[in-house]
């Protein structure tokens, strides 16, 4: 039955003009479409040395901008089948196994630190440079073996163990790893990236009935879902991790399924560029496995595969075919367009396919040189990536690398590997950099509009531009802007109609009666309202907000302290992140940051507010560092810090869970956290805005979990870019859900997109910020939509203006925000409206708004009297002559 089932269901041989056209179009270096490339894929005898002919130059034009023309390369491994358990039940495969099995055997559930390092030294010794790590997918989730075996040895998951293990091979033998752990999550990336040169998976087919139709090779398999698979592909690339992966070919795709398949890897090379290598990789039936009696991809069609995959994926990357399993055809391969012929290890088999012996290095020389090409050796990590170096490979494993790599070529150089401490890199906390930015942004300004890798580290723009008229459903409009409900500028016409629309009228009706009433389609009825709409709407924010909290506007003393903006991040808003060589860098020192704090403590401030980039040099205990420092010289101020982005960052690196981070950040002084990092808690607009940002599921495990140990957030939106207001209804929803379950929101602040210097703008993707009618409309939805879950609602003067303050303040937000002495995130975007406000300039826009003004702690208490006193001294604004810090 399962045999059957995995046969491509037939398909006609295409026509000979069909055939006759696509190549052509190849032969002239016309992009292929997805019909075209099916019919290459069947090629065979004359055409498909026509092909071939076409993918070479294609490769050869590569190798020659990539400076090595005539080489294809290998990188010599060992094997680590860290563990044969694995959740999946794939019908083709005999690397998995069960554990009765293995015990009978003598072996354990996973290989132990001696018989790790004991393979590694082995092969360090014989020249391998490579560790590849092989294993199943979360085992610990199908046998209870598996987890005993990682609770015992003191490891909550297998990606714990693999990057224990990871660590040991760097230290003790210098082979970089190369990891195959199978499907992993944007924050395991996090995890894994700065344990590995690279990493790896094999998307093997996007066509979803192999997966999802009982007989077919992946059914009963979780995580070979292709959306699943695709889905770590893109987490890879923002992320910034050199990533390998392939397709498994004749297992019962068909030619279009492939070529689907292929498309889809350009989609995220794309995207990312994040691809390295792609291994185009032949099945072999093996006896006892379920899809024994599959006859074996035929080598023409691995050929053929091979070329297109060359034609599509182009002259860049890597494309790569397993030499054990081409049958000594190594011509027809590299005729066909591969570069590399992969790991191949002088002392471990291929434990995937162990009845095919790895070449001999001389043979496979031998081999190559026959067809005209010289065999060098790479490391795991591909040349390009060496030589970009960051973001792509993390400062701790740098080392590592740059001890093995030719600094010209990124190839590998003629030595032998040894342990180097895997470590934190030097330099820390230490100052440099234009740290005088929070003071010369007002005066000076920014050094350019953006910063110097602008065309590289966001990705792809074009692609993104494409993804970005998806979202909108309008390829005439890329940044997806809402459309009015009525003209703009219709209220401000003496003659505009009074008349309502009816649904905007019952929807008005509602949110009088009771806003918890809303339906979605009333509430975007009133996202859109315009005019006495609006006006209506905004009058009945305002008198909710006067029922809940009062008339009184409220602020905050406290002082923004940036430590660092160096990140490669690629958030696409974001106009404060800079490279580290950048003329508008800066990292501050802990002496640098306790200054500032102790500074604000001495003008009245309650709170200081810490952010900063995610610097890759920073060790994940740095944000405990500055929480420490911070209470160390002012014990009596409040440390509200560290976006979950940043909380992340450093449960990632210092390989603690979130919520364990998050207890240490509280035993160091960490008192509460903003709630930004949100920007729109919408993944499809997310991956818009930010090239490698946590996901929208990580945001909210974060700031739950905080909830949960007693750490209070504030809630954000940003909007105005690419999203619309479907995408604010969802936001609000989620955040007044996460409220009623948690509480711990202290407020909801609402971020205007500043646009003049975001790359995302620059680009010509996003519209530049919202207009005065989405601001009243967002600031007088989130009182309606959030009530009674959160009751304070904030309006940013940094972004709005005093004036677009008091507007709000009139369309139901209560509250100001704070002083903040110093704001370089806005300012550094474009916003015009200064870095600080006094208490006195505080209080006037309350009362420009006709409203009285009181001082606040983080949490919405009474301020004591002497801190009171103190601001009110002070006017809550630093001296005008305070000196420049670290001058």
């Amino acid at each position: 039955m399962l045999g059957k089932m995995t046969k491509p269901p037939p398909v006609p041989a295409p026509t000979a003009n069909a055939m006759r056209r696509a190549l052509r179009r190849a032969r002239d270096g016309v992009a292929l479409d997805v019909s075209e490339a099916a019919v290459l894929l069947q090629a065979r005898g004359d055409d498909l040395t026509d092909l071939s002919a076409s993918a070479a130059r294609v490769r050869d034009a590569g190798l020659a901008a990539a400076g090595r023309p005539g080489v294809i390369t290998y990188s010599r491994s060992v094997f680590l089948p860290l563990t044969r358990l694995c959740r999946d039940r794939c019908h083709y495969c005999t690397f998995v196994t069960v554990p009765g099995k293995l015990r009978r055997d003598g072996h354990g559930m996973f290989m132990s630190p001696d018989e790790v390092l004991d393979i590694a030294r082995r092969g360090a010794a014989l020249g391998c440079k490579e560790a590849l790590f092989t294993l199943g997918d979360r085992p610990e989730d199908r046998w209870p073996e598996a987890r005993e075996w990682l609770e015992a040895h003191g490891y909550d998951d297998t990606q714990a163990y693999v990057r224990a293990m990871a660590v040991r091979v760097l230290e003790e033998t210098g082979l970089l790893p190369h990891l195959n752990p199978g499907v992993v999550t944007w924050a395991g990336f996090q995890r894994l990236k700065p344990v590995a040169a690279s990493m790896g998976m094999m998307l093997e087919t996007t066509a979803e009935r192999l997966w999802s139709e009982p007989g077919g090779p992946h059914h009963g398999s979780p995580d070979k879902e292709p959306a699943v698979r695709l889905r770590v592909l893109e987490d890879a690339g923002r992320s910034s991790v050199p990533f390998t992966s392939g397709l498994l070919i004749g297992i019962g795709e068909t030619p279009a399924e492939r070529a689907e398949s292929l498309f889809a890897l350009r989609r995220v090379q794309r995207a990312y560029q994040g691809l390295q290598e792609v291994i185009v990789q032949n099945f072999r039936a093996k006896p006892d496995t379920a899809m024994r009696g599959m006859p074996d991809a035929e080598l023409d069609d691995l050929a053929a595969t091979v070329a297109v995959t060359r034609l599509i994926l182009g002259p860049a990357i890597g494309v790569q075919a397993p030499p054990n399993l081409v049958d000594a055809e190594y011509g027809k391969l590299i005729a066909a367009g591969i570069d590399d012929w992969g790991g191949v290890s002088p002392l471990t088999p291929d434990h995937v396919n162990p009845e095919r012996p790895w070449p001999r290095l001389d043979e496979l020389a031998a081999r190559s040189a026959a067809a005209g090409f010289e065999l060098r050796e790479r490391l795991a990590v591909y040349p390009e990536f060496v030589r970009r170096g960051e973001p792509w490979l993390d400062p701790r494993v740098m080392p590592h690398v740059s001890a093995l790599a030719d600094p010209e070529t990124g190839l590998a150089r003629d030595v032998q590997p040894r342990g180097l401490p895997w470590q934190e890199p030097d330099g820390g906390f230490a100052a440099g950099g234009r740290t005088d930015l929070h003071r010369t942004i007002d005066t000076e300004g920014r050094t350019g509009d953006r910063r110097t890798d602008f065309d590289a580290v966001y990705g792809d723009w074009e692609a993104l531009r494409e993804t970005a008229r998806e979202l909108s459903g309008d390829a005439a409009n890329p940044a997806g802007g809402p459309a009015p409900a009525a003209p703009a500028t219709a209220h401000a016409h003496a003659a505009a109609p009074d008349r309502l629309d009816p649904d905007v009228r019952a929807a008005l009706a509602r949110a009088a009666d009771d806003p918890v009433r809303l339906t979605d389609d009333q509430a975007l009825a009133l996202l859109h309202a315009d005019g006495p709409a609006l006006d209506a709407l905004c009058g009945i924010a305002d008198d909710l907000r006067r029922a809940t909290v009062g008339d009184d506007v409220t602020y905050i003393v406290t002082r923004n302290i940036n430590f660092t903006n160096v990140c490669y991040t690629g958030c696409r808003f974001c106009a404060f992140a800079q490279r580290r060589t950048d003329a508008d860098a800066y990292t501050l020192s802990l002496d640098q940051v306790a200054d500032r704090a102790a500074q604000a403590w001495d003008v009245g401030a309650v709170e200081v507010c810490m952010q900063g980039g995610i610097h890759p040099d920073l060790p994940g205990t740095a944000y405990f560092d500055i929480a420490r420092a911070v209470k160390e010289r002012v014990p009596g101020i409040h440390v509200h810090a560290f976006s979950p982005m940043e909380v992340m960052n450093g449960a990632a690196r210092t390989g603690l869970s979130v919520r364990d981070w998050l207890t240490a950040a509280q035993e160091a002084g960490l008192g509460s956290i903003p709630g930004t990092a949100a920007e729109i808690l919408d993944d499809e607009v997310r991956w818009i805005l930010t090239k490698g940002k946590l996901p929208a599921a990580d945001w909210i495990e974060v700031v739950t979990t905080a909830h949960d140990l007693g750490l209070r957030s504030s809630s954000t939106m940003m909007y105005g870019h690419v999203d619309q207001p479907r995408h604010w209804l969802g936001h609000l929803r989620l955040l007044a859900r996460l409220q009623q379950r948690t509480g711990g929101f202290t407020e909801f602040v609402t971020l205007p997109f500043i646009h003049t210097n975001a790359p995302v703008y620059l680009a010509g993707i996003a519209r530049p910020g919202p207009t005065m009618r989405d601001n009243r409309a967002v600031t007088a939805m989130a009182r309606l939509l959030l009530h009674p879950h959160i009751t304070n609602i904030q309006t940013s003067w940094v972004k709005l203006g005093a004036d677009g303050a008091a507007q709000m303040l009139r369309s139901g937000a209560n509250d100001l925000g704070g002083t903040l002495m110093e704001e370089t995130i806005s300012r550094m975007a474009g916003s015009s409206y200064g870095s600080y406000r006094s208490v006195k300039d505080l209080v006037a826009i309350a009362a420009a708004a006709g409203r009285p003004a009181r001082p606040r702690t983080t949490t919405y208490g009474e301020v004591p009297e002497e801190r009171r006193r103190a601001a009110e001294a002070a006017d809550g604004r630093l001296p005008e002559l305070l000196p420049v810090l670290g001058q």
